[in-house]
């Protein structure tokens, strides 16, 4: 593929990464040492790169001892499994963001593993340079769910006996579905006309009826059980 048409755009887009990402904390742990160095050399976006890994074991121990508050892996390592360590991270680092590159030859089953833990974006690895990486990012920084158009029947194989212990109101709904587009609880009262702390109630609520650990693990429930739709990019 010519890339050359797009050099403009993808500049325009690592800058507004580079933004998203101030004053955070990633950690990378990505199988392709190609795409690593490519990362961490060129991205303006590196500053937020406090820890880079190409083995599970590796990208454990950094993210243990540097607390980041982003994780970006891939389901393929050099050694050990993105897969797996993603789901030890969630069990140990329930706040911890996550965005999960996925190569073509991961089986649908692993991927529904990451997202029932809470994994909150997977994104195709050869598509994670064509926006979908930004829209990604842009999604969990703020909260948000971001899974990638050409992955979105991994959720289709979430049990579906697994639902809310109380239906949710079409107003929790509504406030659900401004999570999971990465709404701030001031955006979502100004959208609804609500004052923010009855959007909090709201929030409680969807919390308890979830049962959900925070709001970016509710947006995720709510996805993938179909009580809301996909959020937009």
């Amino acid at each position: 593929m010519n890339y050359t048409p797009l050099l403009t755009a993808l500049r325009d887009r690592g800058r507004q990464t580079a933004a998203l990402l101030k004053n955070r904390r990633m950690v990378l742990c990505l199988g392709n040492r190609v795409s690593l160095g490519a990362f961490l050399a060129g991205s303006l976006a590196q500053d937020a790169v406090v820890g880079a890994a190409t083995t599970a074991s590796e990208g454990l121990e950094l993210v243990e001892r540097l607390s980041p508050d982003l994780l970006v892996v891939s389901d393929a390592l050099e050694q050990g499994n993105g897969i797996d360590l993603l789901l030890t991270l969630k069990a140990r680092r329930p706040q911890l963001a996550t965005v999960l590159l996925v190569s073509r030859e991961q089986r649908w089953h692993r991927l529904q593993e990451a997202v029932a833990a809470g994994c909150e974006s997977l994104v195709a690895e050869s598509r994670f340079g064509q926006g979908c990486g930004l829209a990604a990012v842009q999604a969990v920084c703020c909260g948000g769910v971001y899974i990638d158009q050409t992955l979105r029947t991994v959720v289709q194989g979430i049990p579906q006996n697994q639902r809310p212990l109380e239906p949710l109101t079409p107003r929790e709904l509504e406030v659900l579905a401004q999570v999971a587009r990465g709404c701030s609880n001031v955006e979502i009262a100004g959208s609804l006309y609500l004052s923010v702390d009855t959007v909090k109630t709201h929030l409680q609520n969807v919390l308890r009826k979830l049962p959900a650990r925070d709001r970016a693990h509710a947006a995720v429930l709510g996805v993938c059980w179909g009580l809301i739709g996909w959020p937009d990019p």
